[in-house]
């Protein structure tokens, strides 16, 4: 393929030879070299060196820096080889040649007879014929070749690939980044599991933390595919028991690493056919003053665990760690806010023939210290319902025990008086009471309160220094739903001696009022009515006015994040007199099924048409066997049906940390019901509650007939 003057051809076939048969086949008596039989001893044997060597090596002879190179390095110039054999170096390459790094360097080295030793740099490579450019680090060596008279002959470069060290070293940064904004053992587990199988390419990873007297612990074996909607759920959690046979209980509990690069490491405890299937394993204890662990990662086939590689992965090990332990912290702390949080709230909400209610709590971005937002309804002596919103400064505890003397005083008065004024003065004295008490004349509360009469929808309300409700007023005559800021008179904060009157609104069939704390519409650096009119417009847009669907798109109607808790309350006048029934499903493998065939037969003798109930029991299905996996606790599925949409919901009261092994095994595949519910329902929410947690999702029933007097509002 070598012609005598022309240099090599450039011509490719299928399958193009070994670089040494190229070479040795070549006629050079054209080329600067000449004719192999003339080649200097010194030069011939540097050639062979070439071609001989595994490692990427090229040599560029005399001032045209003719090049014979070897296979490996045939390799990286990809489709520039064969024809690069036997040319000058500056034809081959092109203008990147004169590229820093390459031909500058070759050309110095060659000028002054220095050797020299390039740092890593990052070069584009095709790898094969036909191969996809991709970016590699390299670290080069160049030196000079001299013939037998003591003379320059040209210069040889030697390639050392780093790519994988130097991407290893990145995703280290990588993880350390992503490790610093997990906030759970969750979060934790997902990032470490994540690291391991990109960054080392591993067929089974095991992350373990101490659980009582035993270990739980999350996998990923290879071949394993998770979608988006598995990502964004809790991790399935297994229990390993305190078995020292097993590498990762070893290295947790010895604090030693361990590494098997031939063998059967878990043929003593392996539990199914992909642990008995590793062959080679590291075992890296996670040790902390608070925690023990270990992370363990594996192949099928044998695998040399290098000293680099041993030491980036025991620096990974001491970062899981050290988040680990930060995570078990934080949820700790969390979990107490939070559960004092929402121990000071309504655990269940009123319910009334024709009007609806639905509330929703959510912790500030920290999440780590209780608040002073609440929200309340209760019913009155005379048949009226009571609802209030609220907001205590301060995020720490004794904003959230102002907080509970607040509410609990508001009932009571409520309770012997409620006309608005009356109980937002016993509150200003109460306020004015324990400011004079605690010498702090700095705590602030506002009060949004309002006394609804079912009767007629009237509502009638004060507001003490609280931002206004908004009211969503359904589309009269099939026209669009309209929202707007409820015009309440203002008043000033509690505790500062302030006198408050009262604004009426009407809530008609299909209206919704939503009471809120300033934390849903005040974002730093954004005027405080450009939140409010985002959210007025949220509300217009909302697909209805279901009270539970208003509440979770208030929390997200203005962009940006919030420092601040989020509290808001929504009321609906129904339409019509809905139906409704719930079902309590043990935590056992018939759960899913038992729901379907609940579901089934409810929703057809509520005769909702056949794709409506066919995507609602897929979807509850899926719902219900998240809640039963992830929380190891009952469930309670709760369907409401009225005149326009049909509203499901599946809560659990777990911790979401301990897994029974049988349902794991058992149960339908995880993972789909979040990108289930965004698919066919037409809203979707999670809401907190005290204990645990509750997804719910709404489909409109197009075209449905209210209820008849004859049907019966609940079942």
């Amino acid at each position: 393929m070598v012609g005598g003057a022309g240099g090599v051809s450039a011509s490719v076939t299928p399958a193009v030879p070994a670089a040494a048969a190229l070479v040795h086949d070549a006629d050079w008596a054209g080329t600067s070299l000449g004719g192999r039989a003339g080649w200097d001893p010194a030069v011939a044997a540097t050639v062979e060196l070439v071609l001989g060597s595994p490692m990427p090596m090229a040599y560029s002879h005399g001032e045209t820096f003719l090049l014979i190179y070897n296979d490996a390095y045939a390799d990286l110039i990809g489709s520039l080889h064969p024809a690069a054999l036997g040319r000058p170096a500056a034809e081959v390459f092109g203008e990147l040649w004169r590229a820093p790094g390459l031909g500058g360097v070759i050309e110095e080295v060659y000028r002054t007879g220095r050797p020299y030793l390039e740092a890593e740099t990052q070069l584009t490579v095709v790898r094969g014929a036909g191969g996809r450019p991709e970016q590699a680090f390299f670290t080069r060596g160049h030196s000079v070749v001299r013939d037998t008279r003591g003379a320059i002959a040209g210069v040889l470069t030697v390639a050392a690939e780093t790519t994988q060290v130097t991407r290893r070293l990145q995703s280290l940064g990588e993880l350390t980044a992503q490790l610093a904004g997990a906030l759970t053992v969750d979060d934790v587990a997902r990032v470490v599991l994540g690291y391991a199988t990109t960054s080392f390419d591993v067929d089974h990873c095991v992350f373990a933390v101490d659980d009582g007297g035993a270990f739980r612990y999350v996998r990923r074996i290879r071949g394993e595919m998770l979608d988006e909607a598995d990502e964004r759920l809790p991790p399935v959690w297994k229990r390993a028991p305190n078995d020292p046979r097993a590498p990762l209980v070893a290295a947790a509990t010895s604090g030693r690493p361990s590494f098997v690069s031939d063998g059967e490491p878990l043929r003593a405890v392996a539990t199914d056919r992909h642990e008995q299937r590793v062959r080679a394993l590291a075992s890296l204890p996670l040790r902390t003053p608070s925690l023990t662990g270990a992370l363990t990662i594996g192949y099928r086939h044998a695998h040399r665990w290098l000293p680099a590689e041993r030491a980036l992965l025991n620096a990974a090990a001491q970062l899981v760690g050290q988040a680990a332990e930060r995570a078990r912290r934080f949820e700790a702390q969390h979990g107490t806010a939070q559960l004092l949080q929402r121990s000071m709230l309504p655990e269940h909400l009123p319910e009334l023939d024709t009007f609806r209610i639905a509330a929703r709590y959510d912790v500030g971005v920290d999440g780590n210290a209780a608040g002073g937002d609440f929200y309340d309804a209760f019913h009155l002596s005379d048949g009226r319902l009571a609802m209030v919103l609220g907001d205590v400064a301060g995020h720490d505890v004794r904003a959230a025990a102002v907080m509970g003397q607040v509410r609990a005083a508001l009932r009571a008065m409520a309770l012997t008086d409620p006309a608005p004024p009356s109980v937002l003065a016993g509150l200003d004295r109460l306020v004015g009471s324990l400011g004079a008490e605690s010498r702090n004349e700095e705590i602030f509360v506002t009060v949004v309160y309002g006394v609804l009469d079912p009767a007629d929808g009237t509502i009638t309300m004060a507001s003490a220094g609280h931002p206004p409700p908004v009211l969503r007023r359904a589309g009269v005559a099939g026209g669009a739903p309209t929202a707007e800021l409820v015009k309440v008179p203002p008043g000033a904060p509690l505790g500062l001696g302030g006198r408050w009157q009262t604004g009426q609104v009407r809530l008609e069939p299909g209206d919704t009022i939503l009471m809120f704390s300033d934390g849903v519409v005040e974002r730093r650096g954004r005027a405080l009515n450009d939140g409010l009119d985002a959210l007025v417009t949220v509300a217009a847009s909302a697909a209805s006015g279901d009270p539970r669907n208003l509440c979770a798109l208030a929390t997200t109607a203005v962009p940006g994040a919030t420092d601040d808790d989020v509290a808001v309350l929504a009321v609906e006048h129904a339409l019509a007199m809905s139906r409704s029934a719930t079902m309590l499903v043990p935590a056992e493998p018939t759960g899913p099924s038992r729901v379907r065939q609940w579901m089934s037969t409810r929703l057809r003798e509520w005769h909702l048409p056949e794709p409506v109930i066919g995507a609602a029991i897929l979807c509850t299905s899926e719902l219900t066997t998240n809640a039963l996996l992830h929380a190891g606790t009952p469930a309670q599925v709760h369907i409401d049906l009225n005149a326009e949409r049909l509203l499901v919901s599946v809560a659990d009261t777990g911790t979401r940390g301990t897994v029974i092994r049988a349902h794991t095994d058992t149960m339908s595949s995880r993972g789909r019901g979040l990108g289930l519910i965004e698919e066919l329902s037409d809203s979707w929410g999670t809401d907190p509650s005290v204990r645990g947690s509750t997804v719910w999702f709404e489909m409109l029933v197009p075209g449905r007939s209210a209820p008849t007097a004859a049907d019966s509002p609940a079942d």
